[in-house]
């Protein structure tokens, strides 16, 4: 008598939300970042205001994650790296066991950068890049055309600056740290500024407003914007960084270590997060109520981006430490009350959390800047990080980052093909 078909992944089945928590072994919250994420789809259940789960899509998801918890470096799962830089652990993350959203908020972005490459604070320090790396950045630039995202700019002002950099295939500590204090800088002169004649000068975050609003900067929005920088240095193995630790480990310089990175966090579920809430933030002050904006997200098929977290299961510390910095302008104020709406609304079909992507869209949509504007804050604030995991891998075995592909195709030999 064959097998009969378990009755879970029958697929007229569907789940409680407490019974795919259990199934998955999480916690309820976990259940609804799937969703958040799409790796998971809910529906309202009839006449009530809880979510049901597809029994077969749970019970899949279940089993990709046992797959990559049995797994290991050399067998397919998932890659675990030893690092020293950051830790993330409950609702908190640490830079080398210092609390993150503590030290970028008591000192600047290249305060927290040199913390995070050496274990050292050099008070005052600010980043400076010499004239001909920068000048070969902005003819890079400059020759792009007019509508070019940000991050493509900076990956070209990466290249550019390589090029005229001889010594960059030095991957001693002393040079790669010298290549990033010049890199920085040079990565943000190269973008154009949006008055003519301003922000050539001052600290990193002075000169990077500059170049995202054409309003005068106070000193309280000068702040969220550097504590901002502070905040999104690094946040363990992200997409991107793991792809700078690749690069890294087959000995690519940092220049072009930090270009795989910039290649990375173009995609929607990274670095270009922040400009699809932008968008819905402004949506919802045009509207000046965020349940349609909401209701139309939703039946779109549409995740609502801005909310949850996958290693979070409250409110992400970088967006709790942005907003209470932003309560303090108030031109920020109808920002952030469509952004509590808009969690609020939310919370009404998944009970998820403001994530960093919703503060950088209050900053950005408060200050004038474009819906790009926080993609280009995330990718000049994580270069630092990039390469501090990229010093870190020159200091481990060349080509460790090589997984073996688990392969589940047709076994051989077969017949060639007709």
């Amino acid at each position: 008598m064959p097998d009969q078909e378990p009755a879970l992944s029958r697929p007229e089945r569907r789940l409680s939300t407490k019974e795919a928590a259990e199934l998955l072994g999480v916690k309820a919250e976990t259940v609804y970042a799937y969703v958040s994420r799409g790796q998971l789809s809910s529906r309202r259940a009839p006449g009530g205001r809880s979510s049901t789960f597809d029994a077969k899509e749970v019970e899949a998801l279940a089993r990709r994650n046992r797959r990559a918890g049995a797994g290991s470096p050399t067998s397919g799962g998932e890659l675990s790296v030893r690092t020293r830089i950051t830790l993330i652990d409950t609702d908190r993350y640490y830079y080398r066991g210092v609390d993150a959203a503590e030290l970028a908020a008591r000192h600047t972005y290249e305060e927290v950068a040199e913390w995070l490459w050496t274990g050292q604070l050099r008070h005052g320090t600010v980043f400076t890049a010499p004239e001909a790396s920068v000048a070969v950045a902005r003819r890079a630039v400059a020759a792009l055309p007019e509508h070019t995202d940000p991050t493509d700019r900076l990956r070209v002002a990466a290249i550019a600056a390589a090029t005229a950099d001889p010594l960059r295939f030095d991957l001693s500590e002393e040079a790669v740290l010298g290549t990033a204090r010049i890199l920085i800088p040079t990565l943000v002169d190269a973008l154009p500024p949006m008055r003519p004649g301003h922000g050539d000068e001052g600290p990193l975050a002075h000169r990077l407003w500059a170049r995202l609003s054409g309003r005068q900067a106070d000193e309280a929005s000068l702040r969220v914007l550097d504590t901002a920088l502070g905040l999104l240095v690094d946040h363990d193995l992200a997409a991107s960084t793991l792809a700078v630790r690749v690069a890294a480990s087959a000995r690519a310089h940092a220049y072009a270590a930090v270009s795989a990175g910039l290649g990375v966090i173009e995609g929607p579920l990274h670095g270009a997060a922040s400009g699809l809430v932008h968008r819905l933030l402004l949506d919802v002050l045009d509207q000046g109520d965020a349940g349609p904006v909401i209701a139309d997200e939703l039946r779109s098929g549409r995740r609502i981006p801005g909310l949850g977290h996958r290693l979070y299961a409250g409110e992400d510390p970088r967006a709790r430490a942005l907003f209470a910095l932003l309560e303090d302008i108030p031109r920020a104020a109808p920002a952030l009350a469509a952004a509590r709406d808009i969690v609020a609304t939310t919370a009404r079909h998944a009970p998820l959390h403001a994530n960093v992507d919703l503060a950088l869209a209050v900053l950005t949509a408060s200050s004038g800047m474009p819906a790009t504007a926080g993609e280009t804050i995330f990718a000049v604030a994580r270069t630092a990080g990039w390469i501090a995991h990229a010093l870190e891998e020159y200091g481990e075995r060349p080509l460790r980052m090589r997984p073996s592909g688990l392969y589940e195709g047709p076994r051989p030999p077969r017949p060639l093909p007709g």
